[in-house]
């Protein structure tokens, strides 16, 4: 009888998750629903930005009329910005956050985290990156030692892995099972 095995994911896609200022306190109990949603935390880090790194960081909204407001409250204390990793993340991201609008977001989607941690249009909890490229950005504004290359997805990352990983693995391996050591650790 031959057992099927599920194909391995190669979580490729990143996204730029924020505990903002009010939900600090809940941090750990996020991170743990982050974690159960199939989330991999790959960075993650405390600090509090200044009003002028908010304001470049959130540059898109400038001159909407709640700009000041968003980078007063997002420098009024210390936040924890988080590199999730996982197949769509972004998407994936953007569906647990739920609408902008914490008080939407009760009505429309109750079981999002802003429906849940959020308390106005304003002060929603969390921040999630809009796209692909918008993630790319952030991610590198708040981590800029991190490397961001462009990782192959689809059939690039599946040439890749043929290509590069299973060579290497199967020579291993062959080794392996050629000495039997006894203990191969």
């Amino acid at each position: 009888m031959e057992v099927l095995m599920p194909e391995p994911q190669i979580y490729v896609e990143r996204t730029l998750a924020i505990i903002k200022p009010d939900v600090i306190n809940k941090e750990e109990e996020i991170e743990d629903l982050i974690l159960r949603s199939g989330f991999h935390i790959i960075q993650k880090r405390k600090l509090q930005l200044s009003p002028e790194q908010c304001s470049n960081f959130y540059a898109e909204q400038f001159g909407k009329v709640f700009f000041p407001n968003l980078t007063a409250y997002m420098s009024s204390g210390p936040i924890v910005a988080i590199v999730l990793a996982r197949n769509n993340a972004v998407s994936y991201w953007k569906e647990l956050l739920g609408p902008s609008n914490s008080l939407r977001a009760r009505i429309t989607h109750p079981h999002s985290l802003r429906a849940f941690y959020g308390t106005d249009e304003l002060r929603n909890g969390l921040h999630g990156s809009l796209s692909i490229s918008s993630a790319e950005k952030e991610i590198r504004f708040i981590f800029p030692e991190a490397i961001l290359e462009p990782v192959p997805t689809g059939q690039r990352a599946r040439d890749y892995l043929n290509l590069y990983v299973k060579p290497t693995l199967l020579e291993g391996l062959t080794a392996l099972c050629k000495e039997k050591p006894a203990d191969p650790m």
